[in-house]
């Protein structure tokens, strides 16, 4: 069975750092694009970043120079570290993957990308408090 896991969401204080993790389960990211939205409340689903099998990263206006994505392909597992935290950080975040299933969840269906993107977790919510 192929699904994604996020973890390493919780309570920040603004101005820190989190890293969020997701790890695969019955596949593998190398061949594959991988990407992170997020949703914060009252807001529509955006993409944060994407990161590609050849490399290449994406990052949102939101978290741009404050955000890395990264992959280790041995652990099948994706992180997202975003720096500097603020309290519009404030969401549930979500992993996906490129690849034909189920697709994204509706509160995400109509977001840049998504479609593009079959597999999907079922998100890891992110606190920053000021």
């Amino acid at each position: 069975d192929r699904q994604l896991v996020e973890s390493g969401g919780g309570s920040a204080q603004a101005g820190g750092s989190l890293t969020l993790s997701c790890t695969a389960s019955g596949f593998t990211f190398d061949d594959s694009t991988m990407g992170w939205y997020r949703q914060a409340p009252g807001n529509e689903c955006e993409l944060v970043s994407t990161l590609k099998s050849d490399g290449t990263t994406y990052y949102g206006d939101s978290v741009k120079g404050r955000a890395t994505i990264s992959s280790d392909n041995n652990k099948h597992t994706m992180y997202l570290l975003i720096n500097n935290l603020k309290p519009e950080d404030t969401a549930t975040y979500y992993c996906a993957r490129d690849g034909f299933a189920s697709g994204p969840p509706p509160n995400c269906f109509g977001a840049y990308g998504a479609t593009d993107f079959g597999y999907w977790g079922q998100g890891t919510q992110v606190t920053v408090s000021s």
